[in-house]
């Protein structure tokens, strides 16, 4: 059944429940709207109660909060739904940016929907939209992924799945992780445009732009720490349409030769053209 919701119209029976955005930084990004939000609403339903008790504390609001995160959500969601339904409302904040996004809150807005209850989002601090417009890298079309699975195996075939995408490609990491992952990408994407940006909003904001073997080797001389994002171009589909009338071989050499490794421009070829990527190997090496 098609849900209808007139967020400040009519007359209502039920709570609100407001997804609130809180600064991934600098406590500066909160918007006035955000505040007032956090003021007025009966409960706020937090991912990590101390760390947005700093951020209440920040500008003296004085709502009481409760725990819910990824952990206890299915304990405690009967609960805000309960609250909710009694004429009462809630915001849920998440540790920094947009709660659902990385973090819990996606189960809540469901029930909500399925309840009948109005689920009103506030804009503000995101962190992959914020890095991608000063990446450099097109911002259309793009597509977010969050975080990349951490095993090898399962990250390349991640990345083997999407590296004929046109879209420019957010991911977020651990500092502990990048240089591997980077690694994989370079592996089977080739050496595209990246930007590798790190404390988005914070005093040591710092963008890496540049090509993939670049930034990685501007990790080996100045270490990172802190949260990460990298941004990677999408596929070139006009490389690809002038590579179609070309042989399997003359492909493969022409990715190469616009600086691509020779494992990841035949793993390419053979994935566009739906090839036995050990024959194409084969084939090019002569054996």
């Amino acid at each position: 059944m098609m849900n209808f919701q007139q967020s400040f119209k009519g007359a209502k029976s039920t709570g609100t429940l407001y997804l609130v955005p809180t600064p991934i930084g600098n406590l500066e990004d909160m918007t006035f709207r955000a505040v007032k939000t956090l003021q007025t609403v009966d409960l706020i339903a937090s991912e990590d109660t101390r760390n947005t008790q700093k951020l209440l504390n920040h500008f003296e609001i004085e709502t009481p909060q409760e725990s819910f995160h990824e952990h206890n959500s299915g304990l405690k969601l009967s609960k805000m739904l309960q609250f909710l339904a009694s004429g009462k409302s809630l915001a849920q904040v998440s540790d920094a940016g947009l709660p659902s996004i990385s973090d819990p809150g996606h189960d809540l807005v469901l029930a909500c929907i399925s309840e009948g209850i109005d689920v009103v989002a506030l804009p503000g601090a995101s962190a992959g939209i914020t890095a991608l417009i000063a990446s450099g890298i097109a911002p259309q079309p793009h597509i977010f992924y969050g975080f990349l699975p951490r095993k090898k195996s399962e990250q390349v075939a991640f990345l083997t799945e999407k590296m004929a995408y046109p879209e420019s490609q957010i991911f977020y990491e651990s500092p502990h992780r990048v240089a591997a992952t980077l690694t994989n990408m370079l592996a089977v994407y080739g050496d595209r445009e990246v930007a590798f940006v790190r404390e988005l909003t914070k005093l040591f904001e710092e963008y890496r732009r540049g090509r993939i073997s670049e930034v990685l080797e501007s990790l080996e001389t100045h270490p990172i720490k802190g949260e990460c994002l990298i941004i990677v171009s999408g596929s070139d589909e006009v490389a690809q349409d002038e590579a179609a009338d070309l042989t399997d071989l003359e492909a493969v050499a022409a990715l190469i030769q616009a600086g691509e490794k020779p494992n990841a421009a035949i793993k390419k070829v053979a994935k566009i053209r739906g090839l036995v990527r050990q024959e194409l190997y084969q084939s090019y090496h002569e054996l």
